[in-house]
Parts: structure tokens; C-alpha cells; sequence
């Protein structure tokens, strides 16, 4: 074959990208995300590909064409995709770094079609420490808060005490947002409170079901999504 690169290059070029964005792509399947194994594998083989193309197309053709032309396309085609890995539920939005594993996943598959392989390498070690080791440390020092709908079920009429609710959920490092009373018949001696709060992933919602408990009426406790 004619042109700067032979066809064992090729193959070899495009096994690495399948092995590079299967890497990461397990990464994301482990995790549950959308895009998984077989999604980063594909980006990573095509993003290859279109750039063996790039790099093939002036030697066959024309030594004065741009070998970045179709790289360039990748890269802007990649931000219509990764969109598509972005979900809204309620009032959180998830996906956002799966969408940049997708778009990382073909920079690193350009690279490998550009014998670039130190760069691909690196990138792809600094990428897995970014989504695995980095994950762990951003759960301890900023764990996720979640929207719930906090649900407190009286075994009484009378006007519930939600000062003593909001200084137990304050104790949990729980934000409440606002606060709801229905007040049920006499006889049916039923008051609902509504809390709307903001909890975090590392709250023990046991520990804080017995804490709002020996506030004293509370029958059950509910927690709910919010949307």
C-alpha cells in the first residue's frame, strides 16, 4: 500500500484503540452509566480509523492536503454524541462525565491512528486515575447530594414540633428547603409533614430514622424522590 503507513501499522493501530477505549469503556459499564464497554470501544475503533484515514488520504492523493481536516471533524462531531449521554432527572443532571469519557475516549483513539502512543498511553492512565482512583476521593471530600422528599407520618392531630425535625436534620448535615403540614381529621389522628431537603450519599438514613423518631409522635418515616 502506498502512502506513509504500512498495513501492519494499521492493524496494529486499530487493536490498540479497541483495547484503549475498552479499558475505559469497562470503567463505565462497572458503574452502570450509558455509554458503556461496547460504545467507548466503538468511538475509540472509528476515532482510529478516521485518523489512519487522515494521515492515508495526502499520500494517496494530494502532499499538500490537511491531514487534520477529518481530526477535526471528530472532535466537533463527538460533542453532538456525548449530549446524547446526558440525562436530567428531576433536578439533577447526570451523565456529564461519561460524556467526557466519550469525547476523551476519541482523542485517544486519534492519537493511536497518529502513532502518537506515549501520548495515548498517558492519557489513558491519567484518564483511569481520573475516573476511578479520583471518584473515591471526591465521594469522601464532597459526597453527592440528592433532592428528597422527606415524608413524617404523626401518630397525633396537634401541630407537629418541626424545629426539634430541623435541628436533628441539621445534626446529619441535611438542608431543608421548606416545610409542609396536612393536618388529618380529628379522628383520624393523622398529621403528614413534608420536609423537602437536600441529603447527602453518606448520611446512615437508619441512624437518622431512630434520631427523628425520639423526637417523639412519629409513627413512620418516609423518603421519597423528589421531582
Amino acid at each position: 500500500m502506498e502512502g506513509s503507513i504500512t498495513e501492519l501499522d494499521i492493524v496494529i493501530r486499530l487493536c490498540l484503540g479497541f483495547v484503549a477505549g475498552g479499558i475505559i469503556g469497562f470503567e463505565r459499564s462497572s458503574r452502570r452509566q450509558v455509554a458503556g464497554l461496547r460504545t467507548h470501544i466503538l468511538i475509540a475503533l472509528g476515532a482510529t480509523c478516521l485518523m489512519l484515514l487522515s494521515i492515508w488520504l495526502p499520500g494517496q492523493f494530494s502532499r499538500t492536503a490537511d491531514p487534520g481536516r477529518i481530526a477535526a471533524q471528530v472532535v466537533s462531531g463527538m460533542g453532538f454524541l456525548g449530549a446524547g449521554a446526558i440525562i436530567r432527572l428531576g433536578n439533577s443532571i447526570r451523565g456529564l462525565t461519561t460524556a467526557a469519557s466519550l469525547w476523551l475516549t476519541a482523542a485517544i483513539g486519534m492519537a493511536i491512528g497518529a502513532g502518537m502512543f506515549v501520548a495515548a498511553i498517558t492519557v489513558e492512565v491519567l484518564s483511569l486515575i481520573a475516573l476511578m482512583v479520583l471518584h473515591r476521593v471526591e465521594i469522601k471530600i464532597f459526597p453527592e447530594v440528592r433532592n428528597k422528599l422527606l415524608e413524617l407520618h404523626y401518630n397525633h392531630c396537634g401541630n407537629p414540633d418541626t424545629e426539634a425535625v430541623r435541628e436533628i436534620l441539621k445534626n446529619f448535615d441535611i438542608e431543608d428547603q421548606s416545610v409542609s403540614v396536612h393536618q388529618g381529621r380529628e379522628k383520624e389522628k393523622n398529621t403528614k409533614v413534608r420536609f423537602h431537603i437536600n441529603i447527602p450519599d453518606t448520611v446512615d438514613i437508619s441512624k437518622l430514622a431512630k434520631a427523628l423518631k425520639s423526637s417523639g409522635g412519629i409513627d413512620h418515616i418516609q423518603i421519597k424522590e423528589k421531582f
